[in-house]
């Protein structure tokens, strides 16, 4: 590890004001994934900035504006109590199922709602400095993209980038409309729509989110909706635990009786960021909730994936779990 200046605010403000003045400083709050890609000389940045004594972990009912009804996370809120938050796990189980399915217990002790959506890509192209990597080094190439790349996109990547963001959490924040509420220089505030915030690789494969440099996420917000009696997560891996997911779904289904008002599909494993299922989504709006609707929507989305030489399956495993997603949200599985 390199050495780094080290300090501590209890500012938002300050924060922001120190990280806008270093293009080389980092936040550092859980550090979960930070200082592992630190140990690896992956990140290499020279100055860290303390935020973990900020005063934003409050998880909140949104009183007023348009998200009136909904919730606010905290971005210093740990990935723990916002799972086992009463008002998460009665209005979106769906986000407790995604974030218990992340990491492990002691890891999601230590991360932080700020923190999750900002964490990198785990391919292994890119933690071995040794191999050629466009997101670590820009320029030097993809070794993923003719290498062993099973694990890698399906959807929106680029010749030079074929990584899948990694978290649970932010594929139920991707179907659940959510927004990130960032704080930037001298004080501004902005918000980013949750399909906004992460990027597709095109050309830039280095640049995961739309993060302006120094601006600091303080809370995220997700609106009042109908899926908390017919929503799921579901996570399909190598392993039970302590592992990335080869295909994930978030699902979410607004019901008339057995008719569909609405649907909110995401995926995970398969894109360079969240993956919303938008054709799924339109073919089951106004549409019976049956084996068959499900199986046509996850042929509509599955039918645009673009796969590489080792990863083919995920074209099958994908429909299969769009529609097992599906299911288990019509049944109304709960955490």
């Amino acid at each position: 590890m390199r050495p780094f200046k080290y300090s501590r605010t209890e500012s938002s403000t300050e924060a922001v004001s120190q990280a806008t003045a270093n293009k080389n400083a980092k936040y550092l709050a859980g550090g979960t994934n930070l200082i592992d890609l630190m140990k690896e000389d992956v990140e290499r940045p020279d100055e860290l900035i303390d935020v973990t004594r900020l005063e934003l972990s409050e998880i909140l009912e949104i009183t007023e504006g348009e998200n009136r009804g909904g919730v606010s996370l905290g971005a210093m809120a740990k990935n723990t109590e916002t799972a086992n938050h009463p008002l998460i796990r009665m209005n979106y189980p769906v986000l407790s199922l995604a974030i218990l399915a992340g990491a492990s217990g002691q890891i999601r002790n230590m991360a932080t709602n700020g923190g999750n959506p900002n964490q990198r890509t785990r391919c292994a192209y890119f933690y071995d400095t040794a191999m050629p990597c466009n997101k670590r080094e820009p320029g030097t190439g993809c070794g993923a993209l003719e290498g062993q790349n099973h694990l890698h996109a399906i959807f929106g990547w680029s010749e030079n980038c074929v990584a899948v963001h990694p978290s649970d959490m932010c594929i139920a924040l991707a179907a659940l409309d959510a927004t990130v509420k960032v704080e930037g220089a001298n004080g501004e505030m902005r918000s980013i729509p949750f399909t906004d915030y992460h990027r597709l690789p095109g050309d830039m494969p280095e640049k995961d989110n739309n993060l302006e440099h120094g601006e600091l996420i303080t809370a995220i917000e997700i609106p009042k909706n109908n899926f908390a009696a017919n929503s799921y997560y579901l996570k399909v891996r190598d392993r039970s635990s302590y592992a990335f997911a080869l295909i994930s779904v978030a699902a979410g289904l607004e019901l008339t009786g057995n008719t569909i008002n609405l649907a909110r599909i995401a995926m995970g494993g398969v894109a360079h960021k969240p993956w919303r299922a938008l054709e799924a989504e339109e073919f089951l709006k106004g549409k019976e909730a049956t084996q068959a609707n499900f199986e046509a929507a996850a042929a509509a989305e599955m039918k645009n994936a673009r796969t590489l030489e080792h990863n083919k399956f995920k074209v099958e495993l994908g429909a299969r779990a769009i529609v097992r997603a599906l299911n288990l949200a019509k049944t109304g599985e709960k955490v």
